[in-house]
């Protein structure tokens, strides 16, 4: 047997614990059908003979709707045509919060849904003073309910076993809609006799996509829609009015909290965290602590990571006999991919403390104190939502901003936020803070963590900066409020850290994999072909022109050779006068171009660059340190390094982050902005930057 299991539940209920916990590493992460808003599906095996298929729906209050997210989650339980409606609905309540999370309960077991109640952290309990009546509140609820705690693993083999029952399950509505208005809702259901009472008033009430039809249907016969909006909200307010008095009722005889017992220990612990200044102070402690661990942890995985991908590809050169195939491989694919895999250990460490802080509680604490500044740049609160997330990758930031309800806030946040260091400019900047800053520390701290911090801080600046001139040149009036949870402190569970940086990095891999193969496949083809003599005779040209060179020095000669006159080196040489005021050469230029697919991308073309023009068995980085300018100084020095940094700080470079943004502001007239505007100032301080220091 199969049945779907949707998962829903008000935010910081510890719905993706559970949801861990079911499908542990059996999830697919994708996206909604026509809109970007995540979804997250796994499959969780009950018994022997049954199989779920559960879906991590996104986090909602109610099924009043203010939000795309929300209304996702709306539209899939109104449509019993989905592949994805729920056999059952399960929703997750934190036994801190039972009244407000019951609001969603109500609703949902009134769309006729099996609905039962999952509430969780229930190791909390004695901690808090709480203590819950189970039996009466499933008698009051007329369902049933399961006690979990995920910290102590109990109530999963009682909640698997309602799963495997949820037909036993009653799906009678918790209250009468004819008590909040006898004559609407009486001509409403005289009407419509055949359908489900709840189901019509969120159809004539919320602005989804679902059932056009059924909706003009509801529009046309009759003057459901037609009344002032005013009155609709009146109605939507009385119905909240009844089931919190439902709620009232039922938890009155059924839930004790003993405050006297309760601990204090959140709001002593804000007083610090979110203090006007000690708060900064230990965010910023946080953030140096994080880098410098980035680059001191990393450090032997990556040097046996790069190795292992030379030594490969000058095997396979040794190993299987000479032809295309095997200059394909060794000089194109290998070195494209070791470029990228390098990095993950760095990238791994990333999602590792991103995931520690938002396990903890402590990431909500960092939205509210950023609200104090961001205001005065034009910003939200919540547009640090976005900003934070877009440490990651700028794609889903962007899609965060959709919480933003005020227009001009949320366009400038969307504008702005490709400025935050994203982890695939990790790899750029990883690589060239090691190549261009020394060794060495002050005050324990090493300057290459102290330089990756302030490349973050650059672009943080800038993205404020940004905000603030677009603020003031945006003609479009705006007001808003800021309203955020603060979720109770709590130690990490290492499950889910684990499984947050298993996905997060597959998917960088995976995503970035696609396109470096592709691109490595093409610049090996571009660099191991080219037009006339001067490709085709490469070898009699370097010999008499070179007669004293001879083994490997020749080799290597005729490949620089073949490739400065191949397809990709007249590409490359045709934009060098353009990047050389920068410091580049025409072999950057040409990983500057292919990275706009991918920022990372950039490693991976020089590491096939490099491994077509050279023979020897040398890692990544070591054949960039040894690259050197017409006039024998290195190329890849103080000043085109930190250049080129600034370069990648500043660019957009990045064509699924404009795509992104062309589907959220639905035209081309931004991400071309966009575009055009950050490119030409990351062109503008890499030419500065590099024209002081040199």
């Amino acid at each position: 047997m199969s049945l779907n299991i949707a998962l829903l539940g008000n935010p910081n209920t510890g719905k993706t614990s559970i949801f861990n916990k079911l499908t542990g590493l059996s999830q697919k992460v994708g996206n909604y059908p026509g809109i970007t808003v995540e979804k997250k599906k796994g499959i969780c095996k009950l018994s022997n003979t049954t199989k779920a298929h559960i879906i991590d729906l996104p986090g909602t209050y109610s099924l009043n709707a203010s939000s795309i997210d929300e209304s996702v989650v709306i539209e899939l339980l109104l449509n019993k045509n989905n592949k994805d409606y729920p056999n059952v609905a399960v929703v997750v309540a934190d036994v801190e919060n039972l009244k407000r999370n019951l609001l969603l309960f109500t609703q949902v077991k009134d769309l006729g849904i099996p609905t039962m109640l999952l509430i969780n952290m229930s190791d909390q309990m004695k901690r808090k003073g709480i203590t819950i009546d189970i039996p009466m509140l499933e008698a009051k609820l007329n369902t049933r309910i399961a006690l979990v705690s995920i910290r102590e693993n109990k109530g999963l083999d009682l909640l698997k076993e309602l799963l495997i029952n949820y037909r036993e399950l009653s799906v009678k509505p918790t209250i009468k809609f004819e008590d909040i208005d006898q004559h609407y809702f009486d001509h409403l259901k005289n009407t419509f006799p055949d359908q489900q009472l709840y189901k019509l008033w969120l159809l004539i009430t919320q602005d989804i996509n679902f059932a056009k039809i059924e909706r003009k249907k509801i529009i046309d016969s009759i003057d459901f829609k037609t009344q002032s909006e005013r009155n609709l909200k009146k109605l939507q307010q009385k119905e909240t009015v009844k089931r919190y008095q439902f709620i009232n009722n039922i938890l009155k005889n059924t839930l004790v909290i003993d405050k006297e017992s309760a601990t204090d220990f959140r709001s002593k612990l804000d007083r610090i965290l979110i203090h006007k200044f000690w708060g900064y102070v230990i965010f910023f402690l946080i953030l140096m602590t994080i880098f410098q661990s980035i680059f001191d942890w990393s450090s032997i995985p990556q040097d046996f990571i790069d190795s292992t991908f030379a030594s490969l590809s000058e095997q396979l050169k040794i190993r299987l006999p000479e032809g295309v195939f095997t200059s394909l491989l060794s000089e194109g694919i290998i070195p494209g991919l070791g470029g990228i895999i390098i990095f993950i250990p760095q990238i791994a460490f990333l999602f590792l403390f991103i995931s520690i802080l938002e396990e903890t509680g402590y990431m909500s604490r960092v939205v509210f104190l950023m609200d104090r500044g961001l205001r005065r740049f034009g910003l939200n609160g919540k547009s640090v939502i976005p900003l934070i997330s877009g440490t990651a990758c700028a794609i889903p930031a962007v899609m965060a901003t959709r919480n933003i309800e005020n227009w001009k806030e949320r366009l400038i946040t969307i504008l702005v936020t490709p400025f935050t260091t994203c982890s695939a400019r990790l790899p750029v900047y990883a690589i060239l803070i090691a190549l261009v800053i020394p060794q060495g520390s002050f005050l324990g701290l090493n300057y290459q963590g102290l330089m990756l911090m302030f490349l973050y801080l650059v672009g943080f600046g800038m993205a404020l900066i940004s905000a603030w001139i677009l603020s003031k040149t945006l003609n479009i009036k705006s007001k808003s409020y800021f309203v955020v949870e603060m979720p109770n402190y709590k130690l990490p569970l290492l499950r889910n850290i684990g499984i947050t940086v298993w996905e997060k990095t597959k998917t960088f891999i995976t995503e970035a994999g696609k396109i470096i193969l592709a691109i490595s496949i093409l610049l090996w083809i571009l660099a191991s072909n080219g037009p006339g003599k001067d490709f085709s005779e490469a070898e009699q040209i370097v010999k008499s022109n070179h007669k004293q060179l001879n083994g490997d020095a020749l080799s290597n000669k005729i490949n620089s050779h073949k490739l400065e006159h191949s397809y990709i080196g007249i590409l490359g040489k045709s934009i060098e006068p353009l990047i050389s005021p920068l410091g580049y050469d025409w072999k950057i230029g040409i990983a500057l171009i292919s990275s706009f697919a991918a920022r990372e991308v950039f490693i991976g073309t020089l590491a096939t660059i490099y491994s077509v023009e050279s023979n020897a068995e040398e890692t990544i980085k070591n054949r960039m340190a040894s690259e050197v300018r017409a006039d024998g100084k290195p190329l890849f020095d103080l000043a085109s390094g930190i250049s080129l940094m600034f370069f990648y700080a500043f660019a957009m470079q990045c064509m699924s982050t404009l795509a992104i943004v062309k589907k959220e502001t639905n035209s081309w007239k931004w991400p071309m902005i966009q575009l055009v505007g950050m490119t030409l100032l990351a062109y503008f301080v890499a030419f500065l930057t590099y024209q002081i220091l040199s």
